[in-house]
């Protein structure tokens, strides 16, 4: 097994190959609509292809805990904090959940993709935002993007440069309000293609990308930016007040499982 001494899991390069590849993957299902002329509407965005992309993403997904558990780099007390950190997640949803845009199902992910790693806060997010909306009854053909968008907001939440005490917690907070503004402008291109009013705040197929572009952000501006701005304030706010027990209940977790250190199996006497 290999972590580092921080408690961060150290994921081997055929995970690291497969998180490249799931991260093209999820940037080419958000685009393509791009290059096209995608036929549906904003109500029914992807409802052709999401399945696919979830049928796609899933497989990846369990790829990539195979291949570490393989490698040793996961072992079963890391799956299990796995399992309680996306079922917690998933909870924190449910409450958070309403017309302001904010959610609580980022509030572990930061921790938990800082403690433990990115490749760890990459399958936390995606395993979160899936058991959430089986919790919430959000399923739908939005669902494998918002996988997509919560695992890049763990991944990146491993890959914050080292800090600590007061630091560390104006670091995540930061990182946390930026997240959540970033979540809603990416995952407002899931069904922003398929939008047929023909404003200017609308896709014109056939333009060029840098107008289609500009009006992307014009609509982003003018319809989510609202949503957004409560779960970026509502993230940076949970970690600034919960962030400090938090983190030093996930690292002692952490130490006490020992994750790095191998497991030997002896012989019962009679």
């Amino acid at each position: 097994m290999t972590a580092l001494a921080s408690g961060q899991i150290r994921f081997h390069w055929r995970s690291s190959s497969l998180l490249a590849a799931t991260s093209i993957a999820g940037i080419a299902a958000f685009t393509w609509p791009l290059f096209t002329r995608p036929r549906g509407s904003e109500n029914l965005a992807h409802s052709g292809d999401a399945p696919w992309v979830f049928i796609v993403l899933v497989p990846l997904l369990v790829a990539i805990l195979l291949s570490e558990l393989a490698d040793g780099a996961l072992d079963a007390k890391a799956v299990a904090m796995l399992g309680v950190l996306v079922a917690c997640g998933a909870v924190l949803r449910a409450p958070t959940t309403g017309v302001t845009g904010f959610t609580g199902v980022f509030f572990l992910l930061i921790p938990g993709g800082r403690v433990f790693g990115r490749g760890f806060g990459f399958v936390q997010g995606a395993l979160t935002m899936f058991a959430s909306a089986l919790l919430t009854g959000g399923v739908g053909p939005w669902l494998p993007f918002q996988m997509l968008c919560t695992a890049w907001v763990g991944f990146f939440a491993g890959c914050l440069p080292r800090a600590q005490g007061r630091s560390e917690l104006a670091l995540l907070a930061t990182y946390g309000a930026i997240a959540g503004l970033v979540y809603g402008l990416v995952m407002d291109m899931w069904f922003w293609p398929f939008g047929t009013s023909g404003t200017q705040l609308h896709f014109v197929a056939g333009a060029a990308i840098t107008e289609n572009l500009r009006r992307f952000w014009a609509f982003h501006l003018a319809s989510a930016l609202g949503f957004d701005l409560p779960r970026a304030a509502g993230n940076a706010l949970l970690v600034l007040v919960a962030g400090t027990p938090v983190l030093a209940a996930l690292r002692r977790a952490a130490r006490r499982a020992a994750f790095g250190a191998p497991v030997h199996f002896e012989p019962h006497g009679p």
